[in-house]
């Protein structure tokens, strides 16, 4: 569906050690991803087993159970859709490596070594297994099957979805592979872990998760281990998470005692968009991979993502208010920096009391305090048209005197109408230029203005206008430095808001303008 993909992690109830008792928990998962047509569903390291199985990998008996227990799940999930990855030690030439298997319709299409083995403080992950980082391009004999073994191995269906997958230490490694996946085009990276935990270590792990999904540009789901590990030297919680493009999507409760599983719609059309424009994608440097197409994966018939509707403006307030204070800082300091460069003596704007035109005054007070100067250098000008209404006129000048800028009233209805005169069109048709006119008077009042004064002309427009075409070409979308021009429409609300609540003398004033509502004030 446009490119949406459900996307799910789990963590199921682990009998250490006893593959035969995990095969119900991890059916049971799977059953509830392919009932909410999930096109993939990542599981824990070493999913059957158990990662503190430890020494009893060196034994036969181990191995053998935990292939057999696969076997029971591919035979159970031959009708599956649904991408699985399972964590399974797989022996070959008399290595043990810890790996994620990746399944569909009960065949394995591939298996991934772990590329980084930790050795450290409680881990001790070398005394069994062997890092697999440089196998590429093998296959390997396993049961009965020679199966496409190694590191460079990615997974798609042909459409929007190229998958890859680390394992645990691999993430947390200088060069995790999955920089290498993403570079050849993975966009969903899936990440069967064993992560103890330790106090402030679940922060960094979300942080770790949610910064590579930025870096790669890629919807990113990690699975951790949790409840039936062994406690010994450490405990592990079963944290489990999905990230798109570092946000957050969807993240598990940790040390719950059953089983779980989360799931996430990520936008994997968006992320190939985003990297066709970014060029330092584009720049990353190739590695020959392998590609496995899976059959048709499961799409979901309808989106439970959660939309924001006002994508620019936070929902917490103390964030919104922080993000106010740094906009305005950005946009008064590019201003006075502008003004600085250019000598210029003065700023020339248009004020019409309405939202676009008070935030570009607000912010010119504020480059003058960056510069200390006064703002009676500023020259702010009304231009009563046709369309103009008492409450915007009365707002615009009690706002300037507030502030202490230089206002001027310059009429344009005479202007105006000789303008119609001189085109010959009947000022009693109200059309586009009629409206038109008007508006390239005022900008060639403030163009002359600000020659005269030695001065620069402020733009008011904002982000929304300039996107949507919604001003008058070679009229208002002209200015010599556009100080909303970054900013939504959306969004210079709240920035004005944020403005009233901390000049207390303005207050009255910028709350009656935010009352007004929107207009353009045309007829």
């Amino acid at each position: 569906m446009y490119g949406f993909y459900r996307i799910g992690a789990a963590v199921p109830q682990l009998h250490l050690a006893n593959p035969g008792r995990n095969v119900d928990p991890v059916l049971s998962l799977i059953r509830k991803a392919d009932e909410n047509n999930m096109a993939a569903i990542v599981f824990p390291e070493l999913t059957l087993a158990g990662y503190t199985a430890a020494d009893l990998f060196f034994q036969g008996q181990l191995y053998d159970a935990q292939n057999e227990a696969l076997g029971r799940i591919l035979d159970a999930t031959v009708s599956v859709g649904t991408a699985i990855v399972l964590g399974i030690a797989v022996l070959d030439a008399d290595r043990l490596y810890n790996c994620a298997a990746v399944c569909q319709h009960g065949n394995i299409l591939g298996l991934v070594p772990k590329s980084y083995m930790p050795n450290k403080r409680e881990y001790y992950e070398k005394r069994q297994f062997c890092s697999g980082r440089d196998i590429v391009r093998e296959t390997v004999r396993f049961r009965g099957t020679d199966i496409p073994f190694g590191v460079d191995l990615l997974f798609g269906d042909g459409k929007d979805l190229l998958m890859g997958v680390e394992i645990c230490e691999d993430l947390w490694a200088l060069t995790p592979p999955s920089n290498h996946m993403a570079s050849n085009g993975a966009n969903l990276i899936l990440n069967p872990s064993a992560s103890n935990e330790l106090v402030g270590k679940a922060e960094y792990r979300a942080e770790l998760v949610r910064t590579q999904s930025a870096r790669l540009l890629s919807a990113y789901a990690y699975a951790s281990c949790g409840i039936g590990e062994s406690s010994t030297d450490a405990v592990f919680g079963g944290d489990c998470m999905i990230a798109e493009y570092g946000s957050l999507l969807a993240r598990g409760e940790r040390f719950a005692a059953d089983s779980r599983l989360i799931s996430a719609e990520v936008d994997l059309r968006r992320l190939r968009g985003l990297r066709l424009a970014e060029s330092a994608y584009g720049d990353a440097r190739k590695k020959k991979v392998r590609k496995i197409s899976f059959d048709p994966l499961p799409i979901p018939e309808e989106l439970n993502r959660f939309i924001d509707p006002h994508p620019f403006v936070p929902s917490d307030p103390a964030r919104r208010d922080e993000h106010a204070r740094e906009i305005i800082s950005i946009q008064s300091h590019g201003l006075a920096r502008r003004i600085s460069h250019v000598r210029s003596r003065r700023t020339v704007l248009g004020v019409s009391g309405g939202l676009d035109s008070t935030l570009a005054l607000l912010v010119s007070v504020e480059a003058f305090g960056i510069l200390k100067r006064p703002s009676s250098e500023i020259l702010a000008v009304t231009m009563p048209g046709f369309g103009t209404t008492d409450r915007t006129y009365a707002n615009a000048v009690a706002l300037c005197r507030h502030l202490g800028v230089e206002l001027r009233e310059i009429p344009i209805r005479k202007l105006s109408e000789t303008e119609f005169s001189a085109i010959g069109h009947d000022a009693g048709i109200r059309d586009i230029t009629y409206e038109n006119v008007q508006a390239r008077a005022r900008t060639s009042i403030l163009m002359n203005l600000a020659n005269k004064e030695n001065a620069l002309v402020v733009g008011t427009g904002d982000l929304s206008e300039i996107a949507l075409g919604w001003s008058t070409y070679n009229g208002d979308h002209m200015s010599m430095y556009a100080v909303n021009a970054s900013v939504p429409k959306t969004l210079i609300r709240y920035l004005i808001e944020y403005y009233a609540g901390n000049h207390p003398d303005l207050r009255k004033v910028l709350t009656d303008i935010l009352d007004t509502p929107v207009s353009p004030e045309l007829l």
